[in-house]
């Protein structure tokens, strides 16, 4: 029995398809893999399942979400972000919709300057599409292998329809998110999980353990953003917030504009205290998004911030270089962060031993698969892990919460961090909001810029596997 054909679409006529299974000798045999899972209460699960699931039916869709204004960054910004929503039905008759949100600017800088902006975004939908074609008729028992066997055939494909052979793995990751999600989700469904807990593989539940009662909400505020604003939000509660850096221009007027914000910011808030610190001040939360050229440009921030006494109040300093840059930067005395740089598990390795001491990690952004080898990757490492976000939707800003939660405890703070900025930007997000089915969840609102992550959070893993109405008859419609 050949159990080990490549995963190719209909018309390729090149390979036949792959059959997905977690252990080839046992699967072929006829036997169903068992595992032992616990639930949210970390009860043991007694035999659970892993069975073998056949995709029978796919299809696809996307809505265009205007934003209140553009969300600026990396020399540039967006107008609008595409939400792409992923349908899959098994052999059993089981659905499954997955959804995802793209970021092609924060993904691949230069696919995103090398076309207008909706060229840019069809491109990385024709890749979500592409991806979901290749599903029909394959059987699996494991999301992750799916995602494995997909990431380097898509990351061709986008290469060809984009004329860019360097595109970067994570505008492959972030194509596949849709996809990632919903295959999960019909594999919570057939195995009859009891929670995302029971869910979690076993290999990575030792980097998932941690059960937080808090999760900061942490807004992010765009290059250029008048300083007013972050002290607003600072006086409603938030304690830390993402503060995009990098401005637009030469390295010059860069670092001269990142200096001038760095001053304006600490004169506002550098005294205001807070809770969740060990040292009671406020922390900053930078995001270069890799616009800083060379190692002596980010000292000089740096320094700049020991001047000023702003330097030790610096709790993570994110993406400073682009992906290429080798410097060691370990010894900057700042904890440096990597983010779209660390694609897969194993660049985040790499990434560690360049210096990099956390990784921002994005279950929204390249996948729930790839996010799970990263963070057991960094527990083993002893690398702390925080949620960043994609100004993704509501139901799954609760997905990136469902790891954030899990997440070990951030360094001088009692509780798992995520970033999360929809309702700063999204024209509709009140309507977006009601997408979700459980909006009016406790775990939803931010309070004193905190979640609240109470038992139901765990029971109801934060209603993820609920269908929503609004995606439902999204398909419902195309059927009729």
């Amino acid at each position: 029995m050949n159990t080990k054909q490549h995963m190719m679409p209909k018309d390729s006529g090149k390979m036949s398809r792959r059959t997905f299974i977690t252990s080839g000798t046992t699967a072929a045999l006829g036997f169903t893999a068992i595992h032992s899972f616990s639930n949210s209460k970390n009860e043991p699960l007694l035999e659970t399942k892993q069975v073998k699931i056949k995709i029978e039916e796919v299809d696809s869709n996307f809505e265009r979400e205007p934003l209140i204004k553009p969300y600026r960054f990396k020399g540039s910004g967006v107008s609008e972000i595409w939400q792409t929503v992923c349908y899959l039905k098994s052999d059993a008759g089981r659905t499954a919709i997955g959804l995802g949100t793209q970021g092609v600017l924060w993904s691949d800088s230069k696919v995103f300057f090398g076309h207008s902006e909706n060229g840019g975004n069809a491109i990385m939908y024709a890749m979500s599409e592409r991806a979901i074609q290749m599903l029909k008729g394959i059987s699996f028992t494991s999301p992750v292998e799916v995602l494995d066997e997909l990431l380097p055939e898509i990351l061709a494909y986008g290469k060809k329809i984009s004329g860019n052979p360097n595109m970067r793995k994570t505008f492959a990751l972030n194509s596949l998110v849709c996809v990632d999600n919903a295959l999960w989700k019909l594999y919570f469904d057939h195995n009859g999980f009891a929670d995302f807990d029971a869910m979690i593989p076993k290999e990575y539940r030792p980097g998932l353990s941690h059960r937080h009662t808090k999760v900061a909400s942490i807004p992010s505020f765009s290059v250029g953003t008048p300083v007013s604003e972050i002290k607003a939000a600072a006086d409603k509660g938030y304690f830390i917030m993402k503060l995009k850096t990098g401005s637009s221009g030469t390295q010059q007027e860069m670092i001269k504009k990142d200096m001038d914000f760095l001053t304006d910011l600490h004169k506002a808030i550098g005294d205001y205290e807070t809770p969740y610190t060990k040292n009671g001040k406020i922390p900053y939360y930078f995001d270069a998004n890799g616009r800083y050229e060379h190692k002596d440009t980010l000292k000089r921030f740096l320094d700049y911030a020991d001047k000023i006494k702003a330097f030790d109040q610096i709790a993570v300093l994110e993406e400073p270089f682009d992906e290429f840059n080798d410097a060691f930067v370990g010894n900057l005395g700042v904890r440096i962060a990597a983010d779209e740089s660390a694609h897969t598990a194993e660049d985040a390795a790499k990434r560690i031993e360049q210096g990099y001491k956390s990784i921002a990690v994005k279950a929204i952004a390249k996948t729930l698969s790839m996010t799970m080898k990263i963070t057991q990757l960094a527990f083993e490492r002893n690398i702390p892990c925080f949620c960043a976000d994609l100004t993704v939707n509501p139901i799954l800003v609760d997905w990136n919460k469902s790891i954030a939660a899990r997440l070990p405890p951030f360094p001088e703070m009692d509780l798992g961090l995520q970033e999360t900025n929809g309702h700063q930007y999204y024209k509709n997000w009140d309507t977006m909001m009601g997408h979700h089915p459980m909006a009016q969840a406790s775990w939803t609102q931010t309070r004193n810029g905190i979640y609240p992550i109470e038992q139901e959070f765990y029971k109801e893993s934060a209603g993820i596997f609920k269908p929503s109405d609004h995606y439902v008859e999204m398909f419902q419609r195309i059927r009729r």
